[in-house]
């Protein structure tokens, strides 16, 4: 997220330098509401967890990824637990050559090396070195590989409201036909739209949810056996077992990987 203290008009005009590029630290958990501008930003964490959303999906973010949103596009941010992150504003003319679409990509030890470098420039235009720096910047940008990390949603209004509904509650324990019912479709509709809708089976949807809400109770230090209870899960052995086939670790490892130093889990190509 930015620093408080960047003045938000220079986010919403593509005059000035190429890439502004601000750092904020917080021990207490930061949110932003919907909002656009008309640069492109980039979020990304040295410490701590992000969540990011925009009407097609939502990210849950480690230390080792970034979330790029292009110009424009109506988004929304929070942090969870302590948090050491930065924010870059690419103008929307260099915009041309980057994603269109938000998207997760893996963070590499060069992305973010210049990008704590640039975060330390004085305002104002950009000697020869900076210039060629934050070339290096939007070329990392443009060029490391998309992840699926996130999670897509739904864009038939009935499908969507049940996908809210679980991001607002993923311990609901209702069945596809129980939410079939309430949100007044056939559970076979259901079942084929919501596959075709977001890639996702129902039931792998709904485990997506629980595991990406699972994340931000670890960065917000909740006991696992608690995360487990909370989430639905009959053990905590279920959760573990559950968690370590998807992100192949425990959640005490994970939680222990995206609070430590950058430089020991940064990405690389």
């Amino acid at each position: 997220m930015a620093d408080e203290t960047l003045d938000p008009a220079l986010i919403n005009t593509s005059d000035g330098p190429v890439l502004i590029v601000a750092a904020a630290k917080q021990e207490t958990e930061r949110s932003s509401g919907r909002h656009q501008h008309c640069r492109g930003q980039l979020f990304g964490s040295m410490r701590g967890l992000l969540t990011i959303g925009v009407d097609e999906g939502v990210w849950v973010v480690p230390t080792t990824h970034a979330i790029w949103v292009p110009p424009h596009r109506v988004h929304w941010a929070r942090s969870h637990g302590p948090f050491h992150g930065f924010a870059v504003y690419v103008a929307e003319p260099a915009c041309a050559t980057l994603p269109a679409a938000p998207c997760a990509i893996r963070m590499s030890s060069l992305l973010r090396e210049a990008t704590l470098r640039a975060a330390s420039w004085p305002p104002g235009p950009f000697d020869a070195p900076a210039g060629r720096l934050a070339g290096v910047i939007l070329d990392e940008i443009g060029s490391l590989p998309a992840d699926p990390l996130g999670l897509p949603l739904p864009r038939d209004a009935r499908l969507l409201r049940i996908a809210q509904a679980l991001l607002d509650d993923p311990a609901d324990g209702r069945g596809l036909e129980e939410w079939a019912r309430w949100a007044a479709i056939s559970d076979r509709s259901l079942s084929r739209r919501f596959a075709s809708e977001t890639g996702f089976t129902f039931t792998a949807w709904r485990q997506r949810a629980r595991l990406m809400r699972a994340l931000e109770m670890l960065a917000e230090e909740v006991p696992v056996t608690r995360i487990a209870l909370e989430l639905g899960y009959s053990t905590a052995s279920t959760f573990i077992a559950l968690f370590r086939r998807t992100f192949g670790v425990t959640p005490a490892l994970y939680r222990d990987r995206f609070q430590s130093a950058p430089g020991s889990e940064a990405g690389t190509r």
